[in-house]
């Protein structure tokens, strides 16, 4: 059994043929295959239904595919360790909401990076129900995401970061109007029901029993805002207190009865292959979110 055929088995699992796994690993089909069929000689086992015309992995093969990640992170793990003299080093692939990558991240980030310069972190943007499915394929270490509702990826882990509240949005010429006339007669601007946050918003607004009248449906916060600035419509955003007490163009009423609020979380598999990267980087996050609500 070689390191190089786990890859492979790995690579097979999460890209769903032998194909696009040989691309992942940088060898020919045909030297995946072998590897393949030497692992099951050595496993007497089959590892992949071969009657289905997609690749499936059969229960012995679910089993080693959590192995073989489970000892790839404990070899990339003391590799990484050794080259950085007890440090942190390697690579971690993050996703993020957008609300975190204009809130702590950045300064996580930073601190990270003066602390570990062996650590290199590669970020993508997304929505919560997208990255989390990225890391549940593999495709990312870790994400930074709003805390899962359902449905959701089995398999995840999260550990709460910071938390944000949820806001009714309205413009200021609305000054002094309630809420569900706000609801009953402005426009709703709403937030993308394919987020995790739209979701929230949407269960909350029906164990209200709140109707509302959609103009339009958003995945950007900053331009939920902006529109309901211009007078387009009233909305519901979740913010960081910091993010909050910024506002100055629009109106803010606490969404939900007791106030919604959600937690923002990093999302990794229950596995933990990154564990002590993203430990660290969980560290980081925490700690640049309080910095940020001393400055407010």
């Amino acid at each position: 059994m070689s390191l190089r055929a786990l890859r492979s088995l790995v690579a097979i699992a999460q890209h769903g043929s032998f194909a696009r796994a040989a691309d992942a690993v940088c060898l020919t089909q045909s030297a995946v295959s072998l590897q393949i069929r030497t692992l099951e000689q050595e496993f007497r086992a089959e590892l992949f239904n071969r009657t289905h015309r997609k690749v499936t992995l059969t229960e012995a093969g679910e089993a080693a595919v959590a192995r073989a990640r489970e000892i790839l992170a404990l070899y990339d793990g003391l590799a990484a360790e050794l080259a950085a003299g007890g440090g942190l080093a390697g690579r971690l692939r993050l996703g993020a909401i957008q609300t975190a990558l204009a809130g702590p991240l950045p300064e996580a980030l930073a601190g990270l990076r003066a602390q570990h310069p062996g650590l290199l972190v590669h970020v993508a943007a997304g929505m919560s129900a997208e990255l989390a499915l990225r890391v549940e394929a593999g495709e990312l270490d870790a994400a930074i995401t709003t805390e899962p509702v359902r449905p959701h990826p089995a398999g995840l882990a999260a550990t709460p970061l910071y938390a944000d509240r949820f806001w009714v949005v309205a413009p200021p010429a609305s000054d002094g109007v309630d809420t569900a006339t706000l609801f009953a007669n402005l426009p709703f601007i709403r937030f993308d029901r394919r987020a995790w946050a739209g979701r929230m918003i949407d269960a909350e607004l029906r164990r209200h029993r709140v109707h509302t009248h959609d103009g339009m449906e958003l995945d950007s916060q900053d331009a939920i805002i902006a529109m309901v600035a211009r007078g387009l419509g009233v909305a519901v955003v979740p913010l960081s207190d910091t993010d909050h007490a910024a506002l100055t163009d629009v109106r803010c009423t606490e969404f939900g009865t007791p106030q919604l609020t959600r937690s923002v979380v990093l999302l990794e598999r229950d596995d933990r292959p990154q564990s002590r990267l993203t430990a660290a980087l969980a560290q980081a996050v925490i700690a640049a979110s309080g910095i940020r609500k001393t400055q407010e």
